[in-house]
């Protein structure tokens, strides 16, 4: 066994393995650029060795400063966690070269599975599963549109050496199959430098399904069941789980064999992942083979109790799997929520900052439940602007898949996050969602279900009962708090009042007190809404996280202080909170509402990031649609476009500045 590995990658993925790397007694390297000298990765580590400037491409994309890292620490083997130098054959190669270990596959499956072509040659010579299409080189538009008319409508146009969305589009007529090929290679080119694309019959209602894969040196190949992967936002995974409530065993076992067949095509070793489109009569056709550790891999974990990457670090030192595929069995459900520093509520765009606060719920067994999160950050980490905007995997395992989402709802309910906009409030919704509740799931699931994007939700009746009940409990302990001070002039005095009146953002709530006393723990009877509701919490002033019941209900909500008043989050709702008497609530709606500043005629930076490109000029005459700017973050560039014909009046800012979060980058006049 290694007395010493190097892990070639940052964040969430390197303290993951240096968890177990540490439990197994081996010692850890961690690699660091200068946005990551404070990061948690290289705390956790043994040793660290700074290897570069902040983007990827001068530090954790080099290959030879990771062998210049290993050969001055020592390290005998090098984990790629996953994304940059993951999947790169070369730098396997280098690695070999030198006499260091790849924790991973071999180069020649990785170049084999790396090609979307030459992997469906393989996929087809193993007898997998594929979707029917077009595996040979595309001449011109004209043979792209002969194509699709023998496969059949709709087809998806795809990039050779694609990934994360890029250079694919959806083609349901020969026009939309002309513009679409010629679109696809250009965006293939720029983005992949191969402008080479493929036609498939595209399956209408598709799941993503992938079959997680575990192979060693000496033949032996099992696969671990399946991972449920439908959810995604722009082809990118947003929650995931195992198994697949779809799947049935008799289809399992198929996908699972095809999967093995595949691995054993390609003299296969380590762990993989095979995925694929499955349509809603079950028919499963291969899509690729990543080979490398998935970000998802936790929920397979938790139903199987494999560490895979324990295994992928003994099958790369030459050990035998321990197990064969008769010795798996999946327990209960898994389900994984990817929270990112992007805010929901404006197209979830990237955001950047300190966090300020970072609590994230306790990790471990209660009751039924296990919590697991795998993270990167910590309370006073910084986002940057680099690097994948991911905080952490927040993981959740049950007996069933109900109990799982259940778990999930009041685990995300009690993660606090403050100083970044977050998706917490989207995943929070998705967990109550009736459509992810039952299981009805395919890759359209969010762009069907929230077509207009994620808007703030307003609560319904019960829910806003609920609301009003823990912003009363609030309310009330803490000005039993304030009226209990020694100094205070006016102690309070006399019965408790029993008529309250609760805002919620613009709605008035009446409650009325039945029975109890304002205490820590605190329990009450309410009557809100013509119902009577029993609150009991713990809560005390100053708390993050509201857990209590309220009519016997499980409840966890966010609490965040502000003038004269409290914000409180929950189940992907966001409200403000005041409380009145009843005279103060009427006074308050006499009150005039302060009007938001008229901001139609500027363009205002939506994220912090860098300017790439000012694309109009001063005084030009520009049309709905066209490109203002560009602006960059996270890896990713974003496009500024206007949302009416209009005039371009001053530009305040240029290409290669760096702007603020709503930093007016031009004015219309």
């Amino acid at each position: 066994m290694f007395k010493k590995i190097l892990i070639a990658n940052r964040g969430e993925i390197a303290c993951r393995v240096i968890k177990t790397a540490r439990r197994m007694g081996i010692s850890t390297v961690a690699v660091y650029s200068d946005a990551d000298r404070d990061a948690l990765h290289v705390e956790m580590a043994d040793e660290a060795v700074h290897i570069g400037a902040a983007p990827a491409a001068e530090s954790y994309l080099v290959a030879e400063k990771i062998i210049a890292a290993c050969k001055e620490t020592g390290a005998e083997a090098v984990h790629p966690g996953y994304g940059f130098l993951s999947e790169r054959a070369s730098f396997c190669e280098a690695l070999e070269k030198e006499g260091i270990i790849f924790i991973g596959p071999k180069p020649k499956a990785i170049r084999a599975m790396g090609d979307k072509i030459e992997s469906k040659k393989f996929a087809n010579d193993a007898k997998v599963s594929t979707v029917p299409g077009y595996l040979g080189v595309i001449d011109d538009a004209d043979h792209a549109e002969t194509i699709a008319a023998e496969i059949g409508y709709p087809v998806m146009i795809k990039a050779s050496a694609g990934g994360g969305g890029k250079g694919m589009r959806i083609a349901w007529s020969s026009e939309e199959v002309r513009d679409g090929f010629e679109r696809a290679r250009s965006e293939a080119k720029s983005s992949f430098g191969d402008d080479r694309v493929f036609i498939e019959k595209f399956v209408v209602d598709p799941r993503h399904i992938e079959i997680q894969v575990l192979a060693d040196a000496h033949g032996n190949v099992v696969y671990l069941g399946e991972r449920e992967c439908s959810i995604q936002r722009r082809n990118q995974k947003v929650a995931e789980e195992a198994p697949s409530p779809f799947l049935d065993e008799v289809t399992r076992k198929a996908m699972g064999e095809q999967s093995v067949a595949l691995a054993k095509a390609v003299d296969y070793q380590s762990a993989g992942t095979v995925e694929f489109i499955v349509d809603r009569d079950r028919n499963f056709y291969f899509l690729e083979m990543n080979t490398r550790l998935q970000v998802e891999h936790p929920v397979t974990e938790l139903v199987t109790g494999i560490d895979l990457v324990e295994q992928m670090i003994r099958v790369a030192a030459g050990e035998e799997l321990p197990f064969a595929q008769d010795d798996i069995k999946l327990n209960g459900w898994a389900i994984e929520s990817r929270l990112y520093a992007e805010d929901p509520y404006r197209n979830f765009l990237p955001s950047i900052g300190r966090l300020t606060r970072y609590r994230p719920p306790h990790e471990g067994k209660s009751g039924n439940v296990v919590i697991r999160n795998d993270t990167g950050v910590f309370e006073g980490a910084e986002i940057s602007m680099y690097y994948d905007p991911m905080i952490a995997k927040l993981c959740t395992w049950a007996p069933t898949r109900l109990e799982a989402v259940e778990a999930m709802g009041e685990a995300l309910d009690g993660f606090v996050v403050d100083g970044i906009e977050h998706n917490v409030p989207f995943l929070s919704a998705l967990m109550k969602h009736p459509r992810w509740r039952e299981g009805r799931l395919s890759t359209g699931f969010i762009a069907e279900e929230y077509p207009d994007g994620f808007a703030p939700m307003t609560p319904d009746k019960s829910e806003s009962a609920v609301l009003a009940a823990v912003a009363l409990s609030c309310g009330l302990v803490d000005a039993n708090r304030r009226e209990r001070y020694a100094d205070r002039l006016r102690p309070a005095t006399g019965p408790l009042r029993e008529e309250w009146v609760v805002k919620l953002g613009a709605d008035y709530v009446p409650v009325t007190l039945q029975d109890g006393l304002v205490t820590i723990p605190f329990e009450m009877d309410m009557q809100i809404n013509g119902g009577i509701l029993a609150v009991a919490t713990d809560w005390r002033p100053g708390d993050a996280v509201w857990a209590g019941t309220v009519s016997g209900r499980k409840v966890t909500a966010q609490i965040r202080p502000f003038l004269n008043g409290l914000r409180i989050d929950w189940q992907g709702l966001s409200v403000r909170a005041r409380i009145f008497t009843p005279r103060q609530a009427e006074l308050d709606k006499l009150m005039p509402v302060k009007l938001p500043p008229d901001t139609s005629k500027l363009l205002l930076c939506p994220m912090p990031g860098l300017v790439v490109a000012i694309a109009v000029a001063q005084g030009q005459e520009v049309k709905a649609g066209e490109t203002l700017a560009i602006v960059e973050a996270m890896k990713m560039e974003n496009v500024l476009r206007a949302e009416r014909d209009l005039i371009v009046g001053k530009i305040n800012a240029k290409p290669g500045e760096s702007l603020a979060v709503d930093a007016v980058i031009m004015e219309f006049a």
